[in-house]
């Protein structure tokens, strides 16, 4: 099954549950695509005691999912250089969700 997931929040417990799920859904075999949106774009930079979130970042990646980034709201957060994936669009994400058979939104 193709899988695309839309994360809208920096909030840590659902960010890493957002990810633990993707990896998951990585390891039964199907394929993942993962769109950050909004405050997302700062995913990279959540440091929690006990949500890992960075941690499953490097999971994911590992795992050859794919991670896309909203360019508007990284350059609106002065992150153009978001270091864990592309800049993409609106476009992007659009064509994410028509490739998916699912999609999940956090």
């Amino acid at each position: 099954m193709k899988l695309g997931i839309i994360l809208e929040t920096k909030e840590p417990e659902k960010a890493w549950n957002a990810f633990r799920f993707a990896n998951t859904a990585l390891k039964k075999k199907h394929e993942v695509k993962f769109f950050l949106m909004g405050e997302a774009v700062e995913c990279e930079n959540i440091q929690h005691p006990k949500y890992k979130v960075v941690d499953e970042m490097k999971k994911f990646e590992e795992l050859h999912g794919g991670l896309l980034a909203c360019g508007t709201c990284l350059k609106s957060r002065m992150m153009d250089e978001f270091a864990a994936c592309p800049i993409s669009t609106m476009n992007d994400c659009v064509e994410m969700v028509e490739w998916a058979d699912k999609t999940v939104t956090f």
